[in-house]
């Protein structure tokens, strides 16, 4: 028989936590038991998308874990309280799948393999980005050799700003991001907040995906110093490698979203190999390759994705059935190298020089 699932979704500081539910309630194995929040305001929308009954609505994490036992948690807390939040809920012995990014800091990443190790549960970190089609076409390709030995990875991407949107990617209003800038999480440093903290473990993590595994000798980044905030909302990095340089920058502030229309910059990234390039860009229904053979470039269809591989539920739970490793961006080993990276930039923005990727 085919195993069912239960699910739970805990802390919806993150507006991710509607698509991640959507993506459990769609799948045929899951039966979604339990949502939780201490502000129920935030899981209201999520109540009516999705068609949960009172007794599946919880304000206290402890009951919701007790009553509703769910096999698999997915946590969406502020990215400052990300080891304190699978703490809490890894010795109940579930798995848990955890919003990007992988934490504020390396300690508590390392505070998160901790828990869930003594905990017995397995431990998936969602980028959302590793989802995208064109950035699993240009994975494949370049584990197939289409552009030779990789050289470089240049990485952007944003948005206009974590208040222009909910849930869903729901557009607000500006009287809504005047009311909730001054309160959001998004723009306090001790939650976390900050475009580097939300932006650049996508680009790191995804990189080093691309990359096999390698890992930067040294990391320069700089920060905008917006008057007013405590936190940045434009940073860029330099990653000195033993092959070249990368570089990855992070916006709040682009000309539009990326999933309505592609800013300029575009949102994504461009790959360099010794024998040719490629442009992947979000949302963007093709890639572009160049070779020696083709210098003049050649536009491809994306792959399109199928299951288990459409999104992060669906593969987490195909790991769980099969016992298959959690790979790719998904693994908090990888992860952990974008997260040496992220704090090493923090570490370089804060000095204003460059250090050596730390841990």
């Amino acid at each position: 028989m085919t195993p069912r699932y239960r699910v739970a979704g805990i802390n919806f500081a993150h507006m991710h936590m509607g698509d991640n539910l959507r993506f459990a309630l769609d799948h045929p194995g899951v039966d979604l038991v339990g949502i939780c929040d201490e502000e129920p305001a935030r899981m209201q929308s999520a109540v009516e998308a999705l068609g949960l009954k009172p007794d599946q609505v919880f304000t206290d994490w402890q009951r919701c874990l007790t009553e509703s036992r769910p096999d698999l948690v997915i946590l969406c807390p502020p990215t400052g309280e990300h080891a304190t939040w699978v703490e809490r809920v890894a010795p109940s012995g579930c798995h848990v799948m955890l919003e990007k990014p992988f934490a504020a800091n390396l300690a508590d990443a390392d505070r998160i393999v901790k828990a869930m190790e003594a905990g017995g549960g397995r431990l998936a970190i969602n980028w959302p980005l590793a989802w995208y089609p064109p950035h699993v076409t240009a994975k494949k390709r370049i584990d197939e050799g289409a552009i030779g030995e990789l050289m470089g990875v240049n990485y952007y991407d944003g948005n206009r700003g974590p208040l222009y949107h909910v849930e869903a990617k729901l557009e607000t209003t500006q009287a809504f991001r005047t009311e909730q800038k001054a309160d959001s999480w998004f723009y306090k440093k001790e939650l976390g907040g900050g475009s580097l903290l939300d932006y650049l473990g996508y680009g790191a993590t995804l990189a080093t995906w691309f990359l096999g595994g390698a890992e930067p000798k040294t990391i320069t980044t700089v920060t905008d110093e917006t008057e007013g905030l405590e936190v940045d909302e434009h940073s860029i990095t330099i990653a000195r490698y033993e092959f070249g340089l990368c570089r990855f920058e992070t916006r709040w502030g682009t000309f539009s979203d990326p999933w309505t229309h592609q800013p300029q910059p575009k949102c994504g990234f461009e790959i360099m190999g010794s024998e040719g390039t490629i442009t992947s860009y979000d949302y963007e229904d093709t890639i572009r390759i160049q070779t020696r053979e083709k210098p003049e470039g050649i536009v491809l269809p994306v792959d399109k994705l199928v299951a288990p591989m459409q999104n992060p539920v669906q593969y987490i739970l195909d790991c769980l059935k099969t016992g298959a490793k959690i790979e790719g961006p998904l693994d908090p080993k990888l992860s952990r190298v974008g997260q040496r990276i992220v704090d090493s930039a923090m570490k370089s923005a804060k000095s204003g020089r460059s250090v050596d990727l730390c841990g």
